[in-house]
């Protein structure tokens, strides 16, 4: 495959413009435009067609699209690591995960790492699990750490770590701290809800479909598990937190745990590599091992 005319095709696609992306590319509109179209003669296939003024990416160029950023984002990878090996930089391990490994399970893990590789750049990027997982599959990261049932991401390996307890918070005082009540009672007090994206919101939505409830009324919507959980703290709206983060408040009476009838929620860690990575780094597995020692043994 002509990589120069799909390097091309994928410029015209992200940006959704000939004319923009032959500016960006400082090329003419012709030239991106008879590259095209030899691409769509080399694949056989029909990649861009008009739509009104623009123009639209068919079926098949949206999966050509898709794939070439895999390539060229695994391109821009390996130059970056070439780039170290060649200046004898100190190596990278990128982790990305969602917020509550980031807290709870990786600080420990981490620090404990560092001290036995202290020459390895280790960099932990946060995010809800549909950042977390594509920063991986476009090889912004080299695993990832996920909290999240229902899985769409054929080309990722999968480790179950453990199960983790969420429970229903209130603040301090509120009228159903420390007591048992319906789902369809709870639903009616405002929620702090996490931002599209995390599946915190999504097994939350998804409890009330099962349960025939309407979805909570949204008081707040906060981007990160920290700041909801302090908005509670601060008197305001109910969430669905996990446990590890919440336990020290309830013990210190700074929150309220709310128990509904018929409904105990535990959500999956998972461990996450791509399967075009061969094999896991050594680095990995080290920091893998200790947060099994840690948390999965204890």
């Amino acid at each position: 495959m002509n990589l120069h005319a799909l390097r091309i095709f994928t410029a015209v696609a992200s940006i959704k413009s000939v004319t923009e992306a032959a500016e960006i590319l400082s090329i003419s509109q012709p030239a991106v435009t008879m590259q095209i179209r030899n691409l769509e003669r080399e694949t056989g296939l029909k990649l861009i067609e008009a739509n009104g003024r623009g123009m639209k990416l068919t079926n098949a160029g949206k999966f050509l699209f898709k794939q070439a950023e895999y390539l060229f984002d695994m391109e821009k990878d390996l130059e970056h690591k070439l780039e170290q090996f060649k200046n004898g930089e100190l190596e990278d391990l990128r982790i990305a995960s969602t917020y509550l490994p980031a807290n709870f399970l990786l600080p420990l893990g981490l620090a404990q790492f560092k001290k036995a590789a202290p020459s390895v750049n280790v960099k932990l990027y946060s995010g809800n699990s549909m950042e977390t997982l594509e920063r991986l599959i476009h090889y912004k990261a080299d695993a990832a750490f996920v909290v999240k049932e229902a899985w769409q991401q054929p080309e990722l390996n999968l480790i179950h770590l453990m199960d983790l307890d969420f429970w229903f918070i209130v603040p301090k005082g509120h009228k159903y701290a420390g007591k048992e009540i319906s789902l369809s009672d709870l639903v009616q007090e405002p929620f702090l809800l996490r931002e599209e994206g995390s599946s915190t919101r999504e097994i939350l939505f998804a409890l009330c479909k099962v349960h025939g409830v309407a979805n909570p009324k949204i008081g707040v919507q906060f981007h990160g598990l920290n700041e909801s959980i302090h908005a509670v703290i601060a008197g305001y709206g109910t969430m669905l937190a996990p446990s590890l983060a919440v336990e020290k408040h309830l013990q210190r009476n700074e929150v309220g745990r709310v128990h509904v009838k018929g409904i105990k929620i535990k959500r999956p860690v998972y461990f996450c590599s791509r399967k075009t990575d061969k094999e896991l780094s050594p680095h990995i597995i080290k920091i893998l091992a200790i947060i099994k020692q840690k948390f999965v043994q204890s």
